[in-house]
């Protein structure tokens, strides 16, 4: 099942992976649940023909994804952690506090790009993102909880993990069924998405001090909770390529990747949340 994740979709291209015959697909019991059977005619992680091998490497395991996902995501918990008491975001230090956070912002957008179009994971690209990430949620957070909503990141941070849990419950009890039409439907809802976010910008910059109206009221919490289902949906899809790597024993280094876009979707959904808790306690 390829997915329009910029990140999963380099997934089961022609990568230094190993003979096509070393990942032949495992049986379906051989990780819980398996996938949907008829998905690959062929190995979608097999190299092509003409590429290089890499022959006797290892196959990557659900406990790989899941340290490198753990190291990545609490990365980015050290980063936040350490901007937001090291970088306070009071009157004598806001103007710093913000333009390292945007800095970081951009390193952290940069590093992305860097990984997404390289053919294979750089742990060290990865980890940077994260913590360059990291930095910036921490000042944001710290800005909206000290001026706008007290208490909102707490609730933002339990509600990315609520989220996130409902989406695992969801996948694994096969209520979820993550489709190829799935994948199609998800990619133009979040390409409207984002083109939305660009007119409000666009508008915001150029007369409409209010953009599109999505920053106040119960449009802008109608916009992020779309937001939420957008991240939901593509963590359901980073959820299925993690099953689908396993299962068809892809290269233990795609456990980077796994955790490079679990990461990636995993940022999104707490930045929404934290849009619609902020709109609400903003307007309450």
């Amino acid at each position: 099942m390829r997915t329009s994740n910029p990140i999963f979709s380099r997934w089961g291209a022609s990568r230094d992976a190993g003979p096509a015959g070393a990942y032949a697909r495992r049986p379906v019991g051989a990780t819980v649940g398996g996938p949907p059977e008829g998905d690959h005619p062929t190995n979608p992680y097999a190299p092509s023909a003409g590429t290089g091998t890499r022959a006797g490497g290892a196959a990557v395991t659900m406990d790989d994804v899941v340290v490198r996902t753990a190291t990545t995501l609490g990365t980015v918990a050290l980063a936040a952690v350490l901007s937001w008491l090291l970088l306070p975001v009071d009157e004598a230090n806001v103007g710093r506090s913000y333009g390292i956070a945007f800095g970081a912002a951009l390193v952290a957008f940069a590093l992305s790009m860097v990984q997404t179009l390289r053919q294979t994971p750089s742990p060290a690209l990865i980890l940077g993102y994260a913590a360059s990430e990291g930095f910036f949620l921490g000042v944001l957070s710290s800005t909206v909880s000290t001026y706008i909503a007290p208490g909102v990141v707490v609730q933002a941070v339990l509600g990315t993990f609520a989220v996130s849990a409902g989406v695992l419950i969801a996948y694994r009890m096969r209520w979820i069924r993550v489709t190829r039409r799935f994948a199609g439907f998800l990619a133009a809802a979040a390409t409207g998405f984002l083109l939305l976010l660009i007119a409000d910008a666009l508008f915001s910059a150029f007369g409409a001090g209010n953009g599109l109206g999505f920053h106040s009221g119960g449009l802008g919490i109608a916009f992020g909770a779309l937001g939420v289902l957008l991240g939901a949906g593509f963590l359901a899809m980073d959820l299925r390529q993690v099953e689908d790597a396993v299962a068809y024993g892809a290269p233990r280094e795609e456990a980077w990747l796994a955790a490079f876009g679990l990461t990636l979707t995993l940022v999104w959904i707490y930045l929404e949340v934290l849009r619609v808790l902020t709109i609400f306690h903003s307007d309450n």
